[in-house]
């Protein structure tokens, strides 16, 4: 059963804390403050006479000093009545005077149409099969070997052929007892606008399953047989199963690949994506007949921090190149970007590859260049700049450019990088002329008598230790919840939204996690992850002690406190990058005053941000909602605010305030 959204902020706004623990312990009056809601008694779990367990009433969570229990209302409850998670739910409901919510059933019926309909798709893939394999699909098995596809790779795509008739689909499947109706949900078939029966949608193509990141297939896309067709390629329409936006032709297969260390390829179509796999190139996928979405970018980018796009070199290509990086460019961050791979004017992958085997493909790929490089050159390209005005109008669409980026620390490089830029060409003999830098090494931009940098002071380089230390924290943060879906496969289909949406940063993480959603309703997903990642790698996720203490992975069968968990780390690691990113936003509207002392009120805001990252969950009133929408908590808004009101910037708003 799912509770409504807000339901447990409410419950536990309604709740003392204190008061529930109260009924189970004697307080210490010594060493409790009751007004300040700072309360201490020995521990319930651990027989001890010292007052070592703590009760923070404003926070709303409890910890003991000795044998470590920590949790909230809810998992008191749980632990003290020896009840699951719903039935302490249920108790303090009934504590608050709060009425339970009832079952939705709807939710159990469209995760079993959803079921129904994907087993209709996985009968009509296995018919399209046979139809390839009769004599009607003659032509077509010749096509396909000509475009160097044999029968095991046939095979391995699930290729298939659906015949030039208008109803063979429909009468196979009605006669293995499939309805109509279910047919039309499958978008298998077309309603007739001349009031005659459902007709088949594919007829006389090339049918290649679009498969799920769970493999399941939910559309086909179909490439016409006759030339004279007016649709080279058709898609199912979108239904029930299928939005073509959130989609990736072969993102399951490819995201095993880049768990193994491949590159992440973009091709334009299935023939680019498939010609790429068969030629060694196993991490590539492709958007379905459009451009690239801003959902399929999310999609790129929990697969690889810098996926590559391979384009035609002509002058379409590049444009779909342009139109990409202006979606892009507000969302790109540190470890998050693209790049381009633009091949021979007129070849795709399958025509390169074809006509000079993978090493050719493999020296575009290493040729492939940053999303700033083809930025510059979109701006500057077929631009005069022999004049004091055009010069300046180069500038102000550079601006405009970097304006659209969101992260304050690539929006600054991005600046830097294009100083550097203009500089060698407004300058070229000088930039000939300037001494080589080193190789891997990049010159650096400064202009002529300015002061070399200084070196960093103790206090910047504490700041840096300490973001550092926030990063390694986030990453086993990312563990301990990879850990425990893999100790707990059964609760990835319940934090599957959370594990698309959170952007993963520990190395391998991103994989893994969308690996453990794709198996999860393998009958062993354990079993299935270490074969394709091998038994050390999953392991390795259980080494570290932070991950081995965590009171969800101590306790394997307690299902509820597992959920619990993984709903707290989710919600703590959103709220953090949140605050961590309103923070650089400051730091950027305040260049040019960075100084020592500035740098050391910063790396008070990054020591706050890592002291409440150890507070677990806060109570809601505790927070406060960034302009960007971030959560921060009393820490971090007192420190940002504090930065501001010294240099005598004005305040963010924050919502509720």
């Amino acid at each position: 059963m799912s509770l409504p959204p807000g339901f447990l902020d409410e419950l536990r706004t309604r709740l003392s804390l204190s008061d529930v623990v109260g009924r189970k312990v004697m307080w210490d009056r010594k060493k409790s403050n009751q007004g300040k809601g700072d309360m201490w008694a020995p521990c319930p779990f651990h027989h001890e006479k010292t007052a070592s367990f703590h009760v923070d009433d404003k926070q709303g969570f409890y910890y003991c000093f000795g044998c470590h229990a920590k949790g909230d209302a809810i998992s008191f409850v749980r632990e003290t009545e020896n009840v699951g998670f719903m039935e302490a739910v249920e108790i303090l409901a009934g504590e608050a005077g709060m009425q339970m919510p009832a079952r939705d059933p709807r939710a159990q019926e469209k995760a079993d149409t959803t079921t129904r309909l994907t087993e209709v798709m996985e009968q009509a893939v296995q018919w399209f099969r046979l139809q390839l394999k009769t004599a009607a699909g003659a032509e077509t098995r010749s096509y396909l070997a000509g475009r160097g596809l044999g029968e095991e790779a046939q095979e391995r795509w699930g290729l298939g052929f659906a015949p030039p008739g208008w109803e063979g689909l429909r009468e196979a499947l009605v006669g293995k007892g499939v309805s109509v109706d279910d047919m039309l949900a499958c978008r298998l078939l077309r309603e007739s606008d001349k009031g005659r029966a459902p007709y088949d949608a594919f007829r006389n193509r090339i049918m290649f399953p679009i498969r799920d990141i769970r493999g399941r297939c939910i559309a086909f896309g179909g490439r016409a047989m006759d030339p004279a067709d007016n649709a080279k390629y058709l898609n199912s329409s979108e239904g029930p199963l299928f939005d073509k936006g959130r989609v990736l032709f072969n993102h399951q297969q490819a995201r095993g690949a880049v768990g193994k260390g491949q590159t992440l390829i973009v091709g334009e179509g299935y023939m680019d994506v498939i010609a790429l796999s068969e030629a060694g190139f196993g991490a590539a996928v492709a958007p379905l007949g459009t451009a690239i979405t801003e959902d399929q970018l999310q999609l790129l980018w929990r697969m690889s921090p810098e996926p590559v796009v391979a384009l035609d070199g002509d002058k379409a290509g590049l444009r779909a190149a342009m139109r990409l990086i202006d979606m892009a460019l507000p969302e790109i961050g540190p470890g998050r970007s693209l790049r381009f791979a633009l091949l021979p004017e007129g070849k795709d992958p399958d025509d390169l590859l074809r006509a000079e085997g993978p090493p050719a493909m493999q020296a575009v790929l290493e040729r492939a260049e940053p999303l700033s490089a083809l930025l510059w050159r979109r701006e500057t390209e077929d631009r005069a700049l022999d004049s004091p005005e055009r010069r300046a109008a180069l500038d102000a669409s550079l601006r405009a450019a970097t304006a659209l980026i969101r992260d304050a620390d690539v929006r600054r490089h991005y600046e830097e990088d294009f100083k550097q830029r203009k500089w060698e060409l407004f300058n070229p003999r000088r930039s000939a002329s300037a001494a080589p830098a080193q190789p891997g090494q990049q010159r650096q931009w400064r202009p002529r008598g300015a002061p070399l940098p200084a070196l960093p002071t103790p206090s910047t380089r504490s700041s840096l230790l300490a973001a550092a230390g926030a990063e390694i924290e986030e990453h086993l943060r990312e563990a301990v919840i990879l850990a425990t879906l893999l100790t707990h496969p059964e609760l990835a289909d319940e934090f599957a939204h959370a594990i698309e949406e959170l952007d993963w940063k520990g190395d391998g993480h991103a994989a893994l996690a969308m690996a453990l959603l794709a198996h999860a309703d393998a009958p062993d997903p354990r079993s299935a992850l270490e074969a394709e990642f091998g038994a050390a790698a999953l392991e390795k996720l259980f080494t570290p002690a932070h991950v081995r203490i965590a009171p969800c992975i101590r306790n394997p069968g307690d299902m509820e406190l597992a959920r619990m968990c993984l709903a707290q780390d989710f919600a703590i690691l959103s709220a953090d990058r949140g605050a961590a990113r309103e923070i650089a936003e400051a730091m950027h509207q305040i260049d040019g005053l960075a100084d020592e002392g500035l740098t050391w009120r910063l790396g008070q805001a990054s020591e706050a941000r890592h002291r409440a990252a150890h507070n677990h969950e806060t109570d809601k009133a505790d927070y406060d909602i960034a302009p960007n929408g971030a959560r921060l908590d009393r820490h971090e808004r007192a420190s940002l605010d504090a930065l501001l009101e010294q240099i005598g910037h004005q305040k963010p708003r924050c919502k509720g305030n």
